[in-house]
């Protein structure tokens, strides 16, 4: 074991001889000249050698002093670089996204090829989760955030709106000999449900939906069942996918299987979603890295 005397001497001694003031020292570290003199004096009993001449004044070194100061000042100058290291973000690493997770696996993760192609030198980390990650925290760089309005005390910036469609799989309508030609048609297939917004008021939900759809048919029954619900969007999604039911989604998060067929829409009639919005610290270290992830989303949404 290292055999070192107690930091707060060599703490002391190190100001002292930097300032060459005890005085200056106990200002520096918050204590009084009396407490700098005593620990610097129980430095001397352990070394055994005095480390000031102090009288006459100014306060000088003695030999032995300045032997150790250097030794103290270069150590705690590497210490002090160490924990300020720890404390910055590390502006060559992955940058950080936090993103909703049905948004996340539907959207992001299929078009960061594009990505890389375009920022070979800024990898990502992708956090996906429903959860809100405190940025002030460090606990991402940025977030995909969905609300209403961009969110207070942040740099947010708009990158699209969504609105909501009832969608279902092409094979799920082949299986019916009729037509789907009017909303209550839709009530024959199994409805697929989730509640990831079920305290919200105007969330999208089947309920919702059915309910402006009876303004375009007076006719339409409003007490079928949901045939599957799910607690998480992502797996609402994937039974979609599967043919297992329609669905209320989010037109951009399921973009893609729209885009490539194995998702249709089974009704024009939509409902409106919310902003999806790149929210980060203002002023952060990695500012330039996140205003391109940022044009980046703009130009492939």
């Amino acid at each position: 074991m290292r055999k070192l005397p107690p930091l707060r001497s060599l703490h002391a001694f190190e100001a002292a001889a930097r300032h060459g003031s005890f005085k200056t020292a106990a200002a520096e570290l918050g204590v009084t000249p009396t407490a700098i003199s005593h620990q610097i004096r129980l430095l001397e009993e352990q070394c055994g050698r005095l480390l000031f001449q102090r009288r006459p004044r100014p306060l000088t070194l003695t030999s032995a002093g300045a032997s150790l100061f250097p030794a103290l000042r270069n150590g705690f100058d590497v210490l002090a670089g160490a924990i300020a290291a720890l404390s910055e973000p590390d502006i060559h690493g992955p940058l950080r996204v936090t993103s909703p997770s049905a948004f996340a696996s539907r959207w992001l993760v299929p078009r960061l090829p594009t990505w890389r192609e375009a920022n070979p030198g800024v990898p990502l980390e992708i956090i996906g989760t429903d959860a809100v990650l405190d940025l002030r925290a460090g606990a991402a760089d940025v977030a995909i955030r969905y609300a209403r309005q961009p969110p207070l005390d942040f740099a947010a910036r708009e990158v699209c709106r969504d609105a909501f469609f009832p969608v279902c799989s092409p094979g799920l309508l082949m299986r019916e000999a009729r037509p789907v030609q009017r909303v209550a048609d839709l009530l024959r297939f199994p409805l697929i449900h989730f509640d990831w917004m079920s305290r919200d008021p105007d969330a999208p939900t089947w309920r919702r939906w059915l309910a402006m759809a009876r303004s375009i048919d007076p006719d339409l029954k409003m007490d079928k069942a949901w045939d599957l619900s799910f607690r998480e969007e992502i797996h609402a999604i994937d039974a979609v996918v599967a043919g297992q039911g329609i669905a209320i989604c989010s037109d951009i998060v399921v973009s893609q299987e729209l885009e490539n067929g194995v998702l249709i829409k089974a009704h024009p009639l939509s409902l409106p979603g919310y902003g999806f919005y790149v929210v980060s610290m203002p002023h952060g270290a990695r500012a330039a890295a996140i205003e391109s992830f940022s044009a980046w989303m703009r130009s492939v949404i």
